[in-house]
């Protein structure tokens, strides 16, 4: 059986802390695992597959209605999301061996990934393609960091799962462009926005305040790490470890604020993007570039432990006090006390010692990631007054009621309680797939193993 990502941190976690460990009940464990495993296959993994694979055109189906129907669309794919469907089928592959369509479904990702999204002439991951495959550069005309993070993450895993050298190859290729062309040798990090042939995109002086463009960022960062950390289990390449290293410690050490979150957008030299100083207005006309995002702090949070542990730094006290800076900021200032979940947006206008919810929907992909970030925190710190495995309990009985659609399958888009529009809004877009949902699921179905034992 495939042993998922965290798998070295919570063995560590456990041979560590195991003393200390949430003092529940093993039947309580068992019956948590069971919930988990059941709505993993038979209402995640076989509601999409194998239907959302394109056996016809190549890849995967981008675009589902509310009750899981195919739109009539053009269908339009994007590499963060084929990528992320080759990761899930190689990830399902190990799982479920029995089920071959998994790897059919791996190996046929993989072709498109291979034969349709690379550029051949250029180098780099298309952004966006139609559904034959022909590249969309008037609607998607720039390669990104941020894509070409999520390439080399499920190539990595797919040639973990299948042992096809050639996953690994391309994965290995995809490194070292954007080594080539990404990579900031000054400042350290990435370059998110790209032109075709891997030339930086700069921001010139008539960009739009609204606008990203030429930013670095904190979505970009964090994903590589990631990619990083998914190839550095198959490949132990210095230069890789050294580039693994170097976003950890940019993730930890510049990317979160003083008060415990991550900025979303810097200058080249990682000077903070904040509009904390203008009118809020103006704030919020510009929140897209600043603003807390209670999900992706969570999210970081785990990704720093699975990377520390990834390089061999074990439970390093500073990245473990990082981590739980960031999820005990979300907790305090973004969790939803009542119902559980954890809100989209907050921000600190000027003057305020705490930052206000300025969009309280909860989307799906952030309750997952958070699910998954407070077991792992219950297990490093069980007698903690934030009482990590009461609210993981709190939030997975949230995400039962409120985001699981038990009719049609899947997680709707974002919690009903707070958008019951939801229930009919599409399941999937290139935006919206299964990647985080699978990933904290199956992250926390091996913890909670783990636990019984």
């Amino acid at each position: 059986m495939k042993k998922f990502l965290v798998l070295p941190l919570i063995l560590t976690v456990l041979s560590i802390n195991g003393c200390n460990a949430p003092k529940k009940t093993e039947s309580e464990y068992k019956q948590l695992k069971t919930e988990f495993e059941t709505s993993l296959k038979e209402n995640l993994l076989d509601t999409w597959y194998p239907k959302a694979v394109d056996w016809e055109s190549g890849g995967y189906f981008s675009d589902f209605t509310y009750d899981f129907q195919l739109k009539e669309s053009s269908q339009e794919k994007m590499i963060v999301t084929q990528a992320r469907h080759l990761w899930s089928n190689s990830k399902a592959s190990l799982r479920y061996p029995e089920e071959e369509h998994f790897k059919f479904g791996a190996e046929h990702g993989f072709k498109f990934l291979k034969e349709i999204m690379w550029d051949k002439e250029n180098g780099g991951f298309f952004q966006l393609v139609d559904r034959n495959g022909n590249p969309l550069l008037e609607k998607s005309p720039l390669k990104t960091a941020y894509g070409m993070s999520f390439g080399i993450y499920a190539l990595a895993a797919y040639f973990e799962a299948t042992g096809d050298s050639a996953g690994l190859d391309l994965a290995i290729e995809a490194f070292h462009w954007l080594e080539s062309h990404s990579h900031d040798p000054i400042h350290k990090g990435y370059f998110q926005h790209l032109d075709q042939k891997g030339n930086r995109i700069l921001r010139s002086e008539d960009t739009p305040s609204t606008s990203d463009l030429g930013y670095k960022d904190q979505n970009s960062s964090i994903h590589l790490l990631e990619a990083f950390t998914e190839l550095y289990h198959v490949w132990k390449d210095p230069l890789l470890k050294e580039r693994l290293e170097e976003m950890l410690l940019l993730v930890r050490d510049v990317i979160p604020n003083e008060r415990g979150y991550l900025v979303l957008f810097f200058e080249h030299d990682w000077t903070p993007v904040s509009f904390m100083q203008f009118d809020r207005e103006t704030v919020l006309r510009h929140k897209s570039l600043d603003h807390v995002s209670f999900g992706h702090d969570v999210e970081t949070g785990f990704l720093l432990l699975e990377s520390a542990h990834a390089l061999g730094w074990g439970d390093d006290p500073k990245t473990l006090a990082q981590s739980k800076k960031m999820i005990d900021h979300a907790l305090n200032f973004g969790w939803d006390v009542e119902t559980g979940g954890f809100y989209d947006e907050g921000y600190y206008f000027l003057g305020k010692e705490t930052p206000e919810i300025i969009k309280d929907s909860k989307n799906w992909w952030a309750q997952a990631e958070g699910m998954n970030a407070l077991l792992v925190m219950s297990t490093y710190f069980p007698d903690d007054p934030m009482d990590y495995f009461g609210k993981f309990r709190q939030h997975w009985d949230f995400i039962q009621k409120f985001l699981i659609d038990h009719d049609h399958g899947d997680w709707y888009p974002g919690s009903i309680d707070k958008q019951p529009q939801m229930k009919t809004a599409d399941k999937g877009h290139i935006w919206k797939a299964n990647y985080h949902q699978f990933r904290a699921m199956a992250h926390t179905i091996k913890v909670l193993g783990d636990l019984q034992e």
